[in-house]
C-alpha cells in the first residue's frame, strides 16, 4: 500500500516533489513541497557529467488533477502520478525538464534544477497529490529528455486515481510526442 492506495503493477512511487525546484507566481507550493528523491538507477547528473545529447523529444502530457462533476461549477479532485520510465535496454536516457502548467498554459512549478539520468529500464515519478488544485481542469506536464546515442523511446504517462466512499475512479493519460530533437 502506498499512501491507503494499492500500488499500481511496478509503479515507482517517486515524488519529485520534497526539497529542490522552484515555485512561480501564483503559486500555493513551498519549497519543501518540490524537489528530486533518487532511487536506484535514477542520478541527478552535475553540469560535468551531463552527456552530449543526440537525440531527443519533448512530450507534453495531459493531467486530470481535477474533473468537472455534475456540471461546470463542482469538481472532483484527482490525485496524478507523472511516469517516466526508460525502456531501453541497454543506455541510459537524460531526463532535462519536467514542467507543470495550468490550463491557461502558464508555467507554475518545475521539478528539476539539474537534469536526472534513468539508467536502463529505470522508472521514476512525479505525484500532483490530489488536494493540489494549482494545475485546473486542464494542467499538463511538458517532458523533455535526451540520450547520448539511439534509444527506444521513454514511455511517459499519467495515472489519475481517486477514492471516495465506496466509489473510486481510475485512468491514464498518454504523453504525446509534440517536438524531436
Amino acid at each position: 500500500m502506498v499512501r491507503g492506495i494499492p500500488a499500481i503493477a511496478g509503479l515507482v512511487l517517486l515524488a519529485l516533489n520534497t526539497g529542490c525546484g522552484s515555485s512561480f507566481p501564483g503559486s500555493t507550493v513551498t519549497g519543501a513541497d518540490l524537489g528530486l528523491e533518487t532511487n536506484p538507477g535514477v542520478t541527478t547528473l552535475a553540469a560535468a557529467q551531463r552527456p552530449t545529447l543526440v537525440t531527443g523529444q519533448v512530450i507534453y502530457v495531459p493531467i486530470y488533477s481535477e474533473i468537472y462533476d455534475l456540471g461546470p461549477n463542482r469538481t472532483f479532485q484527482l490525485a496524478a502520478t507523472l511516469s517516466l520510465r526508460n525502456t531501453d535496454r541497454q543506455n541510459p536516457i537524460v531526463i532535462t525538464a519536467v514542467d507543470y502548467y495550468d490550463s491557461a498554459g502558464k508555467r507554475v512549478k518545475t521539478y528539476l534544477t539539474d537534469p536526472i539520468q534513468l539508467a536502463p529500464l529505470t522508472s521514476t515519478a512525479v505525484v500532483v497529490h490530489q488536494t493540489d488544485t494549482l494545475g485546473g481542469t486542464g494542467a499538463n506536464f511538458l517532458v523533455t529528455w535526451g540520450a547520448a546515442v539511439a534509444v527506444s523511446e521513454p514511455i511517459v504517462e499519467a495515472i489519475m486515481i481517486s477514492t471516495a466512499s465506496q466509489q473510486g475512479i481510475s485512468f491514464v493519460s498518454p504523453g504525446r510526442v509534440i517536438e524531436q530533437r
